[in-house]
This record gives C-alpha cells, structure tokens and sequence, in this order.
C-alpha cells in the first residue's frame, strides 16, 4: 500500500503520522535515537550530519518545549535553524499558509517541522513541497504528535526493554489528545500485548476500541497490575464545558496520586508528555516520585528528533 511517508526505496521521506509506519521503520527510529543520546552526553554536542541544510521551525500554533526541543536537535545535528511563529507574523496579515511555504522554499530550506491546531496541516503541505523537502509533523489539531509518540516508547523501552510482556495505561483526555493517538499507533505496532485507556465516557473518541485498546472507566481497574502509566494533559479550558464536573472532581477520580499508583507493578514508571496540571491529573508526589520518567522524557525527546532528522536528510553515521 502506498504511504507518503515513504520514498520508492520504502525510506523515511516525511514523518506526519505513526499511523501506517512498518515496524522497521519505528525500530530505526528508535535505533538511531539511541546512538544519539551519547552525543547529547558528550562534552561537545554537535554531530556535522545536517551541516549546510536549513531546518525551518514553522508553528502557526504556540508550544515553546517542542520547539525549543526540535531547535536543540537540529543545531546538534549542525543545521542552520530559522524559527518562524507564524501565529503573530504573516498568517495575521492574511498570507496563506501556501504563501509562507512557498517563500520559504525560495529561500532554500530542507526541512520543514510544522505544528498547526488543524488537523491534517503537515499533510497538506508535504504534498506541496519539492521532493527534496521533508516535512515533520510537530503537532495537529487532535490528529497526530508523531515525535511525542515516539520519544514516549523510546523512554518505555530504556526502562522496559521486554515490549512483549508489558500492559500500558493511558489515563485522562483521550478525546483531545493527538499524543495518545500516536503513543497508541506505535504501542500497537512495536508489539505490546495491553494497551489500557482510562477515562470518563466524555473524554474518550467513539471510535476508541478500533484503535485496539481495552476500555476502563474506573482507574483503580484500569491501573491494576499495570507497568507502565501514561498520563495526559487535561487542558483547563475545558474545564467549564461540559465535559467535566470540575478539576477537583477530576483530580479525585482519575487524577495519580501514590494511591493510585500502588496498584500498578511495584516498578511500574510513570509518564507525562506534558505540561503537567500538578493537582489535577497528577500529584506532585507522584511527578516528582521515584517511579517518574517525566525529565528523561525530555531529553530522550532531542535524541529522537536528532534520529528522525538525520534520517530524513539521508544519512546517519554519528
């Protein structure tokens, strides 16, 4: 089956969506990241593979970590960086998104890492680049996050490297997270047998169980015996909707505290993409508990932007 993920020669072209990807290609991902993290330890951290290449940050919607994080790994990598907020730029005077493409093309970029609040954006525009422009989906809309997803089960195999024998519980807002769907994808494609998600009927897609997820409601069911527990960002917006009674109902009844988690495994770890809402998905004893991975998350999340970068331009030899 076609994917335009993919070049003729089944390499990585883009990458907008775990979605579809072999399992090769995840574990390349993941390979690569690995040798990586070395590089990001060394006292110089800087490898020459995207040495004269231009990396264009394009966010139409605000996320300074991943930025930030996607800035750290292309400078590593020895690219010249342009980072273009287009939410206050160009965008605001009515230039198409198209239109900012197509004059960053004209000013030779390699790579663009588009995050965008509408579904489908870094599709639509790798469809509209040159072939020898890659692009990298860095968020859209409640669609995909793929370098999250990945940079999540790299940090679950560092701490767990038997993937074939885990259960894995996501809890909180399913509905809005393009995170989950991507964690989900890549869960289910790298081999776990259990993939739980916990969450209030109101917070969880329709569809859900065609992703290949078991379903719980209730949290002290849904962590029992689990080894991994994911947690999401309820964004507080929400929180006056009618989605939810409150974010102190919320907290009580699916928010982690070392109650809950006493249910999982004894080594269970503990994950967030965040930001956290400390109090309302998460306890910081928990967060900041010896069962968390929440800061390695982090670095491993320059690692595996390195590794999806430097197979994008074609090579790897760090």
């Amino acid at each position: 089956m076609y994917n335009p993920q993919l070049d003729q020669h089944k390499k990585l072209k883009h990458l907008l969506t775990i979605e579809g990807l072999p399992k090769a290609t995840l574990l390349q991902i993941l390979d690569t990241a690995e040798t990586f993290i070395g590089v990001n330890e060394r006292e110089v951290k800087k490898v020459p593979l995207l040495r004269g290449k231009t990396v264009c940050n394009l966010f139409f919607e605000n996320s300074t970590r991943t930025r930030t994080t996607f800035e750290i790994a292309a400078k590593r990598l020895s690219a010249d960086v342009l980072n273009l907020n287009v939410s206050t730029s160009s965008q605001s005077k009515g230039e198409t998104i198209l239109d900012t493409v197509n004059n960053l093309i004209a000013m030779h970029s390699d790579m663009f890492v588009v995050r965008h609040n509408q579904s489908g954006a870094a599709h639509f525009i790798a469809q509209h680049v040159p072939d020898h422009i890659s692009v990298i989906n860095a968020g859209d809309g409640r669609h995909a996050h793929p370098t999250q997803g990945l940079l999540d089960v790299f940090t679950i195999r560092r701490y767990k490297p038997d993937m074939h024998n885990l259960r894995v519980a996501i809890v909180g807002d399913v509905l809005h997270s393009r995170v989950a769907r991507s964690e989900i994808h890549a869960l289910t494609t790298l081999g776990v047998p259990e993939v739980r998600v916990v969450a209030p009927n109101t917070l969880l897609p329709a569809d859900v169980h065609k992703l290949g997820v078991q379903v719980f409601h209730d949290m002290q069911a849904g962590l029992k015996d689990v080894d991994v527990v994911m947690m999401l960002r309820l964004q507080n917006e929400r929180m006056s909707g009618a989605l939810l009674p409150s974010a102190q109902e919320y907290f009580k009844t699916y928010g982690l505290t070392p109650e809950k988690l006493a249910l999982a495994k004894p080594d269970a770890i503990v994950m967030h993409p965040g930001p956290m809402n400390r109090g309302v998905e998460i306890d910081s004893r928990v967060a900041d508990g010896a069962q968390s991975v929440i800061l390695p998350q982090v670095t491993y999340g320059i690692a595996i932007r390195m590794a999806v970068m430097a197979l994008l331009a074609g090579g790897h030899n760090a």
